[in-house]
């Protein structure tokens, strides 16, 4: 039954297409769990969440994407279920220990290392203790080669927990003050 509803999520949850809402059932649906989101065709092409986050401390370089369902969320406002973010992390390129940096002063990167995904829906993310749902979000982790790979959630979770504020969302206010500027 899970494998079955994890094919059905990959055939619904294709970047743009998580505004046609559930795929009808004849019995209720298995909510996903983390690790089981795909990751999403083409969301590469979509909205940009934010882009070039500098994190010197974990020497990385991140890239965030948002589908088009949660694109259109407004400031204050918890994103809707249907909502999809995926988040690249790039290893920041180095000599030796150092991290380099361009002519701009940000860190310059270097390979993919990691694809994260974060999706939303009724209902999801329930079966975690109570001190690490984060709404009614999961997550999935996937290596540059797009393969899934076995993460301790925990870590997420625990991670995005103390943002109920921002509906879980790291950058939240970032990411709406960047958007309204355009």
């Amino acid at each position: 039954m899970r494998t079955q509803w994890a094919l059905a999520l990959c055939a619904i949850m294709v970047w743009g297409c998580a505004e046609m809402g559930p795929a009808p059932t004849s019995s209720a649906p298995v909510k996903p769990r983390d690790g089981e989101l795909p990751l999403p065709a083409g969301y590469q092409n979509g909205p940009k969440f934010l882009s070039e986050i500098q994190r010197p401390d974990a020497k990385q370089v991140r890239e965030l994407f948002i589908n088009p369902v949660g694109a259109k969320t407004n400031p204050g406002q918890p994103f809707p279920n249907g909502t999809v973010m995926v988040m690249e992390l790039y290893k920041a390129k180095t000599t030796g220990e150092t991290l380099e940096t361009g002519a701009d002063g940000k860190l310059v990167k270097d390979d993919l290392a990691k694809i994260l995904v974060m999706g939303k829906g009724e209902g999801w993310g329930q079966e975690v203790p109570d001190n690490l749902k984060n709404g009614q979000w999961v997550f999935a982790a996937y290596g540059p080669d797009g393969k899934a790979l076995a993460e301790d959630f925990t870590k997420c979770r625990a991670c995005h927990a103390p943002l109920a504020q921002k509906d879980f969302v790291h950058r939240y206010d970032e990411y709406f003050e960047k958007r309204m500027a355009r």
